[in-house]
């Protein structure tokens, strides 16, 4: 089970919300940190999430083809 925050991009779709997490790696060689961000189609049971809102979002069963993560808090 994974848990993830992130920032909510979109909220344009009904009972789906886009969010952006931001992940982090270091190099080894260089000793750099850096980062990278990813999208993620969330399921949000009573469209309660507002754009730029920061969320926990859980690994949770597929939703559909594209969904397989769920909101458990707004921040």
């Amino acid at each position: 089970m994974k848990i993830l925050l992130g920032v909510v991009l979109s909220v344009k779709m009904h009972k789906t919300v886009v969010v952006q997490v931001k992940h982090f790696f270091k190099y080894f060689i260089y000793k750099k940190i850096s980062y990278f961000f990813k999208k993620y189609y969330v399921h949000d049971d009573f469209n309660f999430c507002l754009k730029n809102d920061n969320v926990y979002i859980m690994e949770f069963k597929p939703y559909s083809k594209i969904k397989f993560w769920k909101i458990i808090k707004i921040i």
